[in-house]
């Protein structure tokens, strides 16, 4: 992997391949880039695709004194965009990715983007008397303290509750009877560090964007699941009609990575986008 260091020190890694239009893929919390590679390989006879591993992810060294605040992650962002001269970026972010997108967009606006697609995820994750388009409908601060210690006490385990406890009946079941999936997922999660993590899941849960939606002045592609663990119907319609130009895919049968259910379709959806913002 390449890598560029930011300005407090932290290594981004980073893979790039192909030519042509610059395509960012944004990988979710306690993910990497090995999210994104098999949809990047596919959109690299025509684009420049780069797929990173964000600060405090992807198993490399955290600078003790270094932050993973989502205002880091989209300056690195900013910083890998001004270091690889890249102009007319299509930004793909995911859970985590998405609002990394957001702030990117809140700190540094639009103009170096051609596009954004969305991947599943609510511009406020906690909920309030006022807001339930965020995680289940129902999970305030209160829920969302709760989360947190749970995490400090087992990361590995705390995060699969989080998967678990939400609308899909099915990830509760496979949760309930310790499925091959979730026995593997905690067993990947068990070989990270969580304490960064946890200080970047607060970042997150502490963000709003909601002010920001409004301000995109590029074309979005929407792709959310039906059956999605976090996030009902109503927070996808939220979001397209918030965002100026904005169009919404919503695939059916999928849960909160509606792009791994289908991935061939995910991936035409992509490609369509890219090359109606060539146009």
């Amino acid at each position: 992997m390449e890598k560029i260091t930011s300005a407090d020190g932290v290594d981004i890694h980073y893979l790039r391949l192909g030519t042509g239009s610059p395509v960012i893929f944004l990988h979710g919390w306690s993910a990497s880039a090995r999210e994104w590679l098999p949809f990047a390989s596919e959109l690299a006879d025509h684009h420049d695709v780069i797929c990173w591993d964000a600060r405090g992810h992807g198993g490399h060294n955290q600078p003790q004194n270094s932050s993973t605040h989502v205002a880091d992650m989209a300056a690195d962002l900013n910083q890998l965009i001004n270091e690889l001269k890249l102009d007319q970026v299509t930004l793909v972010g995911h859970s985590m990715g998405a609002l990394t997108l957001w702030q990117y967009i809140r700190d540094f606006g639009c103009d170096r983007l051609a596009g954004i697609c969305i991947v599943d995820q609510s511009p406020k994750l906690v909920t309030d008397e006022q807001w339930h388009n965020g995680i289940y409908g129902h999970f305030n601060q209160a829920a969302n303290n709760r989360l947190i210690a749970r995490l400090r006490e087992d990361f590995a385990e705390g995060l699969l509750q989080l998967v678990a406890n939400g609308y899909n009946r099915k990830s509760y079941d496979n949760y309930q009877r310790n499925s091959r999936g979730f026995q593997q997922m905690r067993e990947y999660l068990q070989s990270l560090n969580g304490e960064p993590l946890v200080q970047c899941w607060e970042s997150l849960t502490a963000a709003d964007y909601r002010d920001v939606l409004p301000t995109i002045s590029v074309p979005a592609l929407l792709i959310y699941g039906d059956e999605s663990q976090f996030y009902s119907q109503q927070v996808a319609e939220y979001v397209r009609d918030t965002i100026p130009v904005a169009e919404l895919h919503t695939y059916e049968n999928s849960d909160h990575s509606p792009q791994l259910w289908h991935r061939e379709r995910f991936i035409w959806d992509l490609k369509q986008f890219c090359e109606k913002l060539e146009r």
